[in-house]
């Protein structure tokens, strides 16, 4: 008799968080479609409220096409464009950097601190202090909360705020994650949020928001979204297009409401995996102390990758590379992006070495179970 075959689980599963609100979901894009209005509307409105709300700390959110826009329409609401620079890190989807060149300023790439893979503060303040020659004035900064923990944020506040340099929180990854009891998006500047499908909070299509305390940019920026329109049809600045539909808002209030039960599932797969890898020699995760995880994804990280990813498929456990080219290093970018004094090499080196475990709330114990046996085979 054949063996049963073995269902791989996915390292993501988006249609998942589909089928475990199918009903609420179903109904509010009913709801979206008998309104007769698809574009900023009601549903809209009410996403952008209940995520501030959700925020808290006096937040505004203004909803937006996707998390690319998010971040480029922060730094057209701040003033950033040509002739201008903006550090960022190179171990990050592409889109934190494509943003900055949207607006048309220069990308400063920095390293990262191998333990969390987020932004050497020590690299910023460097740079702030002693720029690279020929670079275009400093003009923001934008600290990416990968795979959903806290960027070393304490200083690299304080480089940032004794010069009069905002900093944008990139939240893509991080959505209600915290550090020292403050949720990330609410400490820098502003915030800018992916709803990808498969985020932490995702919709089944595009969609993007971004969030401040400053009640003037908010205005600003929604505005920028839609043609620098006040006034129907009069742009008072020069804007662009990108605006949330109401289908993906009316969406996102539903998963948004589910949102803190699925962080607490995640942290609890994460501790199942962290149990599982003992006296492994593969390390958990590193976790920065007094900062809350919120793991976008659970990262490993050896110089067996590849044998340690057929080893886990052999069990039927798909794994992920988030990211394999660090953004210095793709053919669109190498030679001519400027890079910090570091020359990012620990970004070089993870990007060799970094492996994802399946993440989302919707895996079963039995597939959480069966995943840690891989593990512990390992």
């Amino acid at each position: 008799m054949n063996a049963p075959t073995l269902v791989m689980i996915p390292q993501a599963d988006p249609g998942a968080g589909y089928r475990a609100q199918k009903a609420e979901i179903d109904a509010a894009v009913a709801r979206a479609l008998d309104s007769g209005w698809y574009i900023l509307g009601k549903e809209g409105a009410a996403f952008e409220a209940e995520f501030a709300a959700w925020l808290g700390a006096g937040q505004h959110a203004v909803g937006c096409a996707n998390g690319t826009d998010a971040l480029a329409l922060v730094l057209r609401g701040l003033g950033i464009g040509p002739g201008m620079s903006v550090a960022t890190v190179s171990h990050t989807a592409v889109a934190t950097v494509a943003a900055i060149e949207m607006v048309g300023a220069t990308p400063l790439l920095l390293d990262i601190d191998p333990d969390t893979y987020t932004m050497d503060p020590d690299e910023l303040a460097s740079v702030l202090d002693h720029p690279p020659p020929g670079l275009p004035p400093l003009r923001a900064v934008i600290a990416v909360h990968i795979y959903g923990q806290a960027c070393d944020l304490g200083p690299m506040l304080d480089a940032c705020n004794a010069r009069g340099i905002p900093l944008i929180e990139d939240c893509a990854q991080c959505h209600g994650a915290t550090l020292d009891g403050r949720m990330l998006g609410t400490i820098g500047t502003a915030a800018a949020y992916s709803l990808y499908p498969t985020k932490n909070l995702g919709a089944l299509g595009d969609g993007g928001v971004l969030s401040t305390a400053d009640a003037e940019l908010a205005e600003r920026i929604a505005a920028i979204r839609q043609y620098g329109w006040r006034e129907r049809y009069i742009s008072s600045l020069v804007g662009i297009n990108s605006r949330l539909d109401e289908i993906q808002a009316a969406i996102l209030r539903v998963k948004l409401t589910a949102l803190d039960a699925g962080n607490a599932r995640r942290r609890a797969i994460a501790g199942a995996y962290d149990a599982a890898l003992a006296g492994s020699s593969l390390a958990p995760p590193h976790r920065r102390p007094g900062a809350e995880h919120v793991f976008h994804q659970y990262v490993l990280r050896t110089e067996d990758r590849t044998a340690i990813q057929a080893q886990l498929k052999a069990h039927g456990v798909g794994t992920g590379i988030h990211y394999p080219v660090p953004v210095h290093l793709q053919s669109a970018y190498k030679d001519r992006t400027p890079l910090g004094p570091a020359g990012c090499a620990e970004t070089a080196k993870a990007a060799g070495e970094v492996l994802s475990l399946p993440m989302y709330p919707e895996l079963t114990d039995a597939q959480v179970e069966r995943i840690c046996e891989a593990l512990r085979g390992l």
